[in-house]
């Protein structure tokens, strides 16, 4: 009883809006890091880095990401009026991005060249950021339902 009382309730597009704008903040993030390792390298090894991780955003955006999007869009719809606003995310996700932030920190302190991370934090960040598209085009449906 207690605890139903501290449990922070929350309707479901704002669960919806935090998931999107986390999937964005953490894509615009991985890719600020990216361009910032790019922009120390000469134009055409920076082109190229660039590009891989262009299309290493969309090949996971496609084959991985944009599913995980679609189930927890699918999830947090399954949700009553209101749930618990950390909710935006599965339980075990929390879990999924600890050990993501800790990747990212092990690889930031490793001596793998700047420019082949570039690639992967582009690939990883693009694609967050491409995913969370779906959440807003969700939360625009709850916001602004069609008329039959």
């Amino acid at each position: 009883m207690l605890f139903s009382k501290l449990k922070p309730a929350a309707p479901i597009y704002w669960l919806i809006a935090a998931a999107g704008f986390t999937w964005s903040a953490v894509g615009i993030l991985l890719c600020r890091l990216a361009y910032g390792w790019l922009d120390t390298l000469v134009f055409r090894a920076a082109l190229l880095s660039g590009a891989a991780g262009v299309i290493g955003a969309v090949v996971a955006y496609h084959f991985v990401f944009s599913a995980i999007a679609h189930k927890n869009i699918g999830r947090l719809s399954l949700f009553p009026e209101k749930a618990c606003f950390f909710a935006f995310q599965a339980w075990k996700s929390y879990f999924i991005i600890v050990v993501m932030v800790a990747l990212g920190a092990i690889l930031r302190h490793s001596p793998i060249p700047r420019q082949y991370l570039a690639v992967l934090y582009l690939t990883i960040g693009g694609a967050l950021l491409l995913s969370s598209l779906h959440y807003y085009v969700r939360l625009w449906g709850l916001i602004f339902p069609k008329k039959p």
